[in-house]
């Protein structure tokens, strides 16, 4: 049997009394039984997917958790027409950081490349170098992993989003795992990468 620690009841505590506040602050006086939370994440969920987001549940509970420690804050009680409203601008907010991320992790990959792009005629050598390492790693990982990573990062924007969806389903994952494992995977590639043309 775990044990837990006054400071861990006392985390939980806090941490089921944040998620009642925020149960009470969507119901507006009229218990619901946790309908309206449903209601507001479902509808969260679909805002999420119509964006073409990987990680649609993520960002809803990403939302949901904000919020509730915004009623934290401000003592559990938002000045604001509807809870719904405010959900929907905190959701933005989510959006665009979720977008600020996703364009650092699909350029990754091709800043490799792009480097060889910006050297100049008289680093030809160091360029080449680069490119050989980048073939000799790849080479390196197993093909699982080599056939993961190409198609984690094949295709332009909408195509790329579908190409991981289909990946995922074909591997029997979430779209969340994959994009996991697509991350060591390609972090193990700059890594030797580096290695390489360091040597």
């Amino acid at each position: 049997m775990i044990s837990t620690t006054p400071k861990q009841n006392r985390n939980a505590e806090l941490a089921e009394q944040t998620f009642r506040r925020l149960l009470a602050w969507l119901d507006q006086g009229v218990n619901s039984n946790g309908q309206n939370y449903l209601a507001i994440r479902e509808r969260l969920l679909r805002y999420f997917d119509r964006k073409n987001c990987l990680q649609a549940d993520e960002l809803a509970d990403e939302t949901l958790n904000r919020v509730a420690r915004r009623l934290d804050e401000e003592g559990g009680n938002i000045e604001t027409e509807t809870p719904a409203k405010y959900c929907y601008i905190v959701a933005r907010f989510v959006f665009m950081e979720y977008l600020r991320t996703n364009e650092k992790e699909i350029s990754a990959l091709d800043n490799i490349g792009r480097q060889t792009n910006a050297i100049s005629s008289a680093d030809r050598e160091r360029k080449e170098k680069l490119l050989e390492c980048l073939d000799r790693c790849s080479a390196k990982l197993e093909a699982s992993q080599r056939e993961l990573i190409l198609g984690y990062y094949s295709g332009e924007q909408r195509l790329k989003i579908e190409n991981r969806r289909s990946l995922a389903q074909t591997l029997k994952i979430t779209v969340n795992a994959l994009s996991i494992r697509a991350c060591r995977i390609r972090d193990k590639l700059e890594n030797c990468v580096k290695e390489c043309a360091n040597h």
